[in-house]
């Protein structure tokens, strides 16, 4: 059979590249197995190679009612062939499996991109449930972006027939049909896959044979359906240049676990974990749970009281102990956080941020604890608080964290966020022989007989000593009262607790914490955006982009929020403006407005949905655009144009406007 050949020029390969990375989001509902297949496909982008950030988005209940608006789950991934800092702005491909899980994300699409819907789904009984009035795959409201229909539901129970399911099994098969799909659009490799589903279901092997037809019933259909008459065709995303070495994919959760396991080694320690189940931060307590044999204990207490109590007890007797909790534990816990500061005592608290007040966004993430971490106790009560900046950074700041509460008996405050946990990325596996033992050294020297042991007394650090309960001749007291300095017996009196409250300042104050770096740009000029948490990604990628126009601005991102870094204020003084992008109202902002003396100017986002590279993009540029610098002024990042005056704000604020989306 005879074939035309055409060579594709030089000219033709430049006027259509093969994009750097891709954007691609599967939704449906929370019973359809979209993380799960968004979890495989990530492991398939990451074994070609591929850099790469995931958003895993899901409903708070646990089983929302099938095909609602509400009960949508959706799990997006950029990957590609160059530095993935984020999980991608808009998505270039849609995976929708219902109309619920269309008509919550279409509008997120891009312009021209793929949507691929399942349209055995779409029943008049499923359109009323999205509130469809018509079916959008009929109506030309979807005319802007491809649309590939395909019965997904009615071609995975035709593939799966052969092993006898009923209607129901067979259609828990779909997304396997819907990701094999995916893996031939992409040129992916199966066979991994196909492993781990035999491994999954190793105790059922009919279920792991009907799943595997179905994950080769999809690669099959994009080879022999000639989708490319319908402008779907394969793309190939070749592998990220990266560093020789050892790597896997974590997510936040993963890493903070190992760290905090590396930095009880590198301490000399055991470690206790006490926890409490809460979203998003259980995730901690399961990896752990799997490491015993790293001299890990354990325990899922009855509370968040008694979780953070038992955590204090094993660091009372000579372990580490760490707690994790999330916004509204964390307010349970706060008094035994108190405690450990009056015991002096090394605690790890972990703190998983969601969207609050109270119960609030239990899966969407949110930055709003950070006046609760700095601030939110009785007394002045001051702890090291500390923040990661994506899931490989949970690792080093845990270790960080272990290395601050047992080198200055302390507890700290290590803030992750639910973007971090669930987020996954690569990550190099680290060569622990680069990172220096700090062993903790117990008090064991029995005093003369002249002389009384003093469990208060100090070293350079203002750090006590740390005594095993049983050691004999160091018998102290502990507790909750005000402590004597010195000797810790109770003392009400003025003077003492004026003393001891300041030692304690004194002591988190003076922690050794690294001189701040400059992320881009120089040391001083116009513009400065100042970060923490995971606006790592989008603050990274947008400042790049500024650059590249010419901008002058630069990116410092925080990770030791309290003590700050004793440089960072002459670095914040050397910039014209300071913007400080946060998903909260602005936290960050009013901390270095207040130890600083800045003018530090606010970009907010509480949606639950993390920052989008183009709208710290618009903020940035509204600062080369003449726009009004009114004190106190606001940026939001929810609007959609470029800053303008609002009417009736007395007091001159203004609230940006995000430019049209970027790619």
């Amino acid at each position: 059979m005879a074939s035309a050949v055409h060579q594709v020029t030089p000219a033709e390969a430049s006027a259509d590249p093969q994009p750097e990375a891709v954007v691609v989001r599967f939704a449906g509902d929370s019973g359809d197995g979209m993380q799960l297949t968004g979890g495989q496909f990530t492991l398939s982008a990451a074994l070609a190679g591929n850099d790469l950030a995931t958003f895993p988005d899901f409903p708070a209940e646990i089983r929302a009612p099938q095909g609602t608006l509400f009960g949508v789950s959706a799990f997006q991934i950029n990957f590609g062939s160059v530095s993935i800092e984020t999980a991608g702005d808009a998505p270039d491909v849609l995976v929708a499996m219902n109309p619920a899980a269309l008509k919550t994300n279409v509008g997120d699409l891009k312009p021209g991109g793929l949507i691929i819907a399942d349209e055995g789904e779409f029943s008049k009984r499923n359109l009323d449930k999205a509130r469809y009035p018509e079916n959008p795959l009929d109506d030309g409201s979807l005319a802007k972006w491809q649309l590939l229909r395909l019965n997904i539901s009615q071609l995975t129970m035709d593939a799966v027939k052969p092993f006898g399911l009923g209607n129901k099994e067979a259609l828990r098969c779909k997304n396997m049909w819907t990701l094999g799909l995916a893996l031939w659009m992409f040129d992916r490799d199966r066979q991994p896959l196909i492993d781990w589903l035999k491994a999954k279901f190793a105790k059922a092997p009919e279920l792991a044979e009907a799943n595997i037809a179905a994950l080769n019933a999809g690669h099959a259909y994009g080879e022999t359906a000639e989708l490319g008459a319908q402008g779907v065709g394969q793309l190939h995303v070749p592998a990220a240049p990266v560093e020789p070495g050892l790597y896997r994919t974590v997510t936040g959760a993963d890493a903070i676990s190992m760290g905090l396991v590396a930095g009880a080694q590198l301490a000399g320690l055991k470690l206790f974990y006490g926890g409490y189940p809460i979203t998003p931060a259980s995730a901690i307590l399961h990896h752990l749970a799997r490491l015993k044999e790293f001299g890990v204990t354990t325990f899922q207490a009855e509370d968040e009281i008694a979780a953070i109590a038992s955590a204090l007890g094993a660091s009372y007797a000579g372990s580490l102990g760490v707690t994790c909790s999330s916004g509204p534990g964390i307010a349970l816990k706060t008094e035994a956080i108190g405690l450990a500061i009056m015991t002096e005592l090394p605690l790890v608290i972990v703190n998983a941020q969601r969207g609050g007040p109270s119960t609030g966004l239990p899966t969407k993430t949110e930055q709003s604890d950070l006046y609760q971490a700095v601030y939110g106790r009785n007394g002045d009560a001051p702890v090291p608080v500390i923040a990661t900046r994506s899931a490989a950074d949970c690792f080093d700041c845990a270790i960080e964290a272990v290395r601050i509460a047992t080198q200055y008996m302390t507890p700290v405050m290590l803030l992750t966020d639910g973007y971090l946990q669930n987020a996954a990325e690569p990550w190099k596996v680290p060569d622990m022989s680069g990172y220096t033992p700090f062993p903790v050294e117990f008090e064991a020297r029995v005093p003369d007989e002249e002389e009384a042991f003093l469990p208060y007394a100090r070293d350079a650090k203002l750090k006590r000593p740390w005594v095993k309960p049983g050691t004999p001749g160091l018998m102290h007291r502990v507790g909750g009262i005000e402590k004597a300095e010195g000797t810790g017996n109770l003392d009400y009196s003025p003077a003492n607790h004026q003393a001891m409250t300041e030692i304690r300042r004194q002591k988190v104050a003076g922690i050794d914490v690294p001189d701040q770096v400059v992320e881009q740009g120089g040391p001083g000029g116009t513009l400065v955006v100042v970060g923490w948490g995971s606006t790592y990604g989008p603050i990274t990628q947008a400042v790049r982009r500024a650059r590249r126009q010419g901008l002058d601005v630069s990116h410092i991102h925080i990770r030791h929020i309290w003590p700050l870094p004793r440089n960072l204020g002459d670095l914040l003084r050397s910039f014209d403006h300071v913007l400080v992008p946060e998903m909260n109202t602005g936290q960050l902002k009013t901390v270095l407005r207040d130890q600083f003396l800045v003018d530090a100017r606010p970009l907010n986002k509480v949606s639950g949905q993390p920052f989008r590279i183009h709208e710290i993009e618009a903020a940035i540029g509204a600062f080369f655009d003449g726009a009004p610098r009114n004190e106190g002024g606001t940026l939001s990042a929810d609007d959609t144009q470029l800053p303008n005056p609002v009417a009736g704000h007395d007091d001159g604020s203004l609230r940006g406007k995000s430019s049209p989306q970027s790619a």
